[in-house]
């Protein structure tokens, strides 16, 4: 403890010169050898946490149900999930399958019944929680697709380590540069939870190209999702809202 205080002490009596020149090192874009779990788990968290703000009915039976089974097979993600680089399990695979269904489908029950109830005849007066809904929704739906995206691409973060990347569903701006500082990069899940998210601000792919036709159905489906919430939804509720 102490000689943590002592370094810390000393940190804070460098110049101001000497920590701008260090602090681009805590910020540092680091290639990573393998897909890290947790990055996924804060994801899944975060959907958690969004159902749960939904109200009761806008989610199957009440909002605690969807949640409570993806909290349970978040869990048992860190247990079916190989430690080495490159794996390939089927335990797994039906686990994070079955979380991304499950995901989806409760955020797809959701927005039904919103439009539903739109389309039917307007009966929600109120425009502020229908638009804290769409919100909701729509961040919902990236953090979704980002899974989606990240499962799919090239078999799952696993077998993805050893196939070449013309073998892969997308096509990332590091593997146009042959001349890249890591040639051997792989991406992990926060790179299609960007893809996801360029996807469903502008309707289509930004840098990151889909090379598959699954790859392509899917980013397609999630544009037709994000119209439909901004186009139907949002706009409904601004017209309540006047």
């Amino acid at each position: 403890m102490a000689q943590a205080w002592q370094a810390a002490k000393s940190y804070e009596m460098l110049p101001a010169c000497d920590i701008m020149v260090h602090m681009p090192m805590l910020f540092k874009n680091r290639h990573r050898k393998h897909d890290p779990v947790w990055h996924v788990q804060i994801a899944m968290l975060a959907a958690i946490a969004l159902q749960l703000a939904l109200p009761d009915k806008f989610s199957v039976g009440t909002r605690y149900i969807i949640p409570f089974i993806e909290a349970v097979l978040l869990i048992a993600l860190s247990f079916t999930t190989p430690k080495e680089r490159i794996f390939r399990s089927l335990a797994r695979r039906l686990n994070v399958l079955l979380l991304i269904a499950v995901t989806s489908a409760g955020n797809l029950y959701s927005l039904v019944v919103i439009t539903h109830q739109l389309l039917a005849g307007g009966k929600l007066s109120d425009g502020r929680a229908l638009i804290l809904a769409s919100i909701n929704i729509f961040l919902t739906n990236i953090i979704i697709f980002g899974l989606w995206y990240w499962e799919m691409d090239g078999g799952g973060p696993g077998e993805r380590q050893r196939i070449a990347k013309y073998e892969q569903d997308f096509m990332f701006p590091q593997h146009h540069n042959e001349d890249y500082k890591h040639p051997d990069w792989k991406p992990t899940f926060i790179d299609y939870l960007y893809v996801a998210s360029t996807n469903a601000m502008t309707f289509g792919p930004a840098d990151t190209k889909p090379l598959s036709r699954r790859a392509k159905m899917l980013m397609l489906l999630q544009s037709m999702i994000s119209l439909t919430v901004v186009a139907l939804v949002a706009a409904r509720a601004v017209g309540i809202l006047n």
